[in-house]
């Protein structure tokens, strides 16, 4: 199907107004362009893992989602979709249920790099007829911006503080996409907030309307963990995209397709600078950190270009 912006717009939102969720968070815009993605004509069962979507879009009797939802704790949003997926396709075969759903869950990095894992993977491995979505915002922003295995290398978190003995995170960020496309999934693909949302979208689509198993991994910044104003959510999105510290691709049916080569690569400090928990790092004395981080950006960009031309 062709992006049309408008007709896209105009579709009914189906995670309505009125939740809890922080100004400019990226976690909704992400769930919103989701949803935008499913046909009209289709219904939906949403899983959502703990963690900030949970907590401030379901609080009992109240909820902003316009489809069926079911709150999974941290570590099964994999597995209660499984489940769920399942009894649909057995209720279906019984004549019990004419109608078409699809199964969508989503869950924040703490509830899918970390705890949720495992329940993913199973999910992933059986091939089950649903779509994961993780919205990576690279820390436990629900519970007071902890790290994860989602943050980025020397970020600051309430975990890993900045200090005089200390500059951040001292370990690279796990490559989740890649762990997840190992798993010989029919797609996955890596996206972010940008413009129109025309690539986010059009994965979505892809993933909603592929049978088997799917993965979206998208960055979506917070401002309260990444201390960057507000307003400023597209500018760091892009800034990620063309840095190259978060990559748009897709693997479909195993063959690694890269979306976007920026013409001209910068250099990964101005995806750096805006963001208060990096502001560290531009101290004279860091000079070699940043060197650092630009030569693991600079190595997992030539992976993956490797693997797109095979």
């Amino acid at each position: 199907m062709a992006f049309n912006f408008k007709e896209v717009m105009n579709k009914p939102e189906r995670l309505a107004p009125g939740h809890r969720m922080c100004a400019g968070c990226g976690g909704t815009i992400v769930a919103r362009t989701v949803l935008r993605a499913l046909k009209p004509e289709d219904k939906a069962v949403i899983g959502n893992a703990t963690g900030c979507m949970e907590v401030s879009t379901f609080m009992y009797p109240y909820t902003a989602w316009e489809d069926s939802y079911m709150h999974n704790a941290f570590e099964n949003a994999g597995a209660t979709l499984s489940g769920i997926e399942t009894a649909y396709n057995a209720l279906k075969k019984k004549g019990k249920v004419t109608d078409n759903y699809k199964f969508i869950t989503f869950g924040g990095d703490g509830g899918t790099y970390d705890i949720g894992f495992q329940s993913l993977s199973g999910a992933m491995e059986r091939n089950h007829d649903l779509v994961y979505v993780c919205y990576d915002n690279g820390a436990y922003m629900n519970t007071g911006i902890q790290r994860s295995s989602a943050t980025p290398m020397y970020a600051d978190t309430t975990t890993t503080p900045v200090g005089s003995q200390s500059n951040g995170k001292m370990q690279n960020r796990k490559d989740l996409a890649s762990i997840i496309a190992s798993h010989d999934v029919p797609y996955v693909a890596q996206s972010t907030l940008l413009g129109t949302m025309k690539d986010l979208y059009e994965k979505a689509e892809k993933a909603i309307y592929t049978p088997g198993a799917a993965f979206l991994n998208v960055m979506a910044p917070c401002p309260r963990g990444w201390r960057y104003d507000t307003p400023d959510i597209m500018k760091i999105c892009k800034l990620a995209v063309e840095t190259c510290y978060w990559p748009l691709f897709e693997v479909v049916e195993g063959k690694w397709i890269l979306n976007y080569e920026p013409k001209k690569k910068l250099p990964i400090e101005d995806f750096l600078r805006p963001q208060g928990r990096f502001k560290h790092l531009f101290k004279p004395e860091n000079e070699a950190l940043l060197a650092q981080y630009q030569e693991e950006v600079d190595r997992r960009w030539e992976d993956l270009l490797f693997k797109c031309s095979r």
